[in-house]
């Protein structure tokens, strides 16, 4: 089978992700990802999942593009981007049989996915036994162990701590003091202070409650305007490093070793296909 022919489905489109969705396309494998109707990328700019909303999204020199239909999908992949579909059930299966499958929602715990939705499966992060729910799982916590494939077993736990950027962890990372609607004062990219508003939470009442930034920095990730959070979720990331501003839109380190951790799988199964 010739590889524009090998097509991998991922489930989840946000910049985790869609550093395993770039690196699949940059190696010539037709691409479609399965998102849920409301996405809640934080990292915006480096997520595929903004084109549910915007139709289209650029991810460094990548496309992603909204498809209505499978029709539409394959128009999309043929052209070398990523197909996105609104199809968190993964109904399109009923339809296709896909080379591979990966699950790249990371919620920490299976939603849905089965060994046996494709012939080769492989999963991001904690909630999932490789060799049991699917294929391979990836390791997805920072440190040693980054993006190593895992043929039986787990992955390392979710903490719930962020990784240390210059000694910042938990502090960097913002969650919404309220419920209501997101109203962003600031965008991506824009450098703040401590204590800066970023944006206001309206509640039904048309209360409003300030969202202040954490730490000063580059604010790297802010969900959409509009957006309704619950109380605790998470809406945006600071990085304390001003020179790091092109961080704010590309792939990130954790994500590209994700990413290479997902295509050893793939041809690690490929090639124990082929022995057999």
């Amino acid at each position: 089978m010739e590889r524009k022919e090998q097509l991998i489905v991922v489930r989840g489109g946000g910049d985790i992700a869609s550093g395993t969705i770039y690196k699949l396309l940059q190696c010539g494998y037709p691409v479609l990802v399965l998102e849920t109707e409301h996405p809640s990328a934080i990292r915006r700019y480096a997520a595929f999942s903004e084109a549910v909303y915007d139709g289209v999204s650029q991810v460094e020199d990548r496309t992603g593009r909204r498809a209505e239909n499978l029709a539409e999908a394959r128009e999309i992949m043929g052209r070398g981007e990523a197909a996105l579909m609104i199809d968190p059930k993964c109904r399109v299966l009923e339809k296709i049989r896909p080379y591979a499958l990966v699950d790249a929602i990371l919620a920490k715990k299976n939603l849905g996915t089965r060994r046996d939705m494709a012939p080769k499966t492989i999963a991001l992060g904690p909630g999932f036994q490789a060799g049991k729910d699917v294929d391979l799982v990836i390791e997805t916590m920072r440190g040693h162990r980054l993006g190593r494939v895992i043929r039986r077993g787990s992955a390392l736990a979710d903490t719930g701590v962020p990784g240390l950027i210059r000694g910042y962890g938990a502090e960097r990372v913002i969650h919404s003091p309220a419920a209501g609607r997101m109203k962003n004062l600031a965008k991506i990219g824009d450098t703040v202070e401590e204590g800066q508003p970023i944006a206001v939470i309206m509640d039904r009442q048309g209360r409003e409650t300030e969202v202040p930034a954490s730490i000063s920095g580059l604010l790297r990730g802010l969900i959409r305007d509009g957006y309704p959070v619950t109380e605790g979720f998470k809406i945006a990331d600071i990085d304390p490093r001003l020179e790091e501003y092109e961080n704010c839109f590309t792939i990130s380190d954790k994500a590209r070793c994700i990413a290479g951790g997902v295509l050893e799988g793939i041809l690690y199964l490929e090639t124990q296909e082929a022995e057999r």
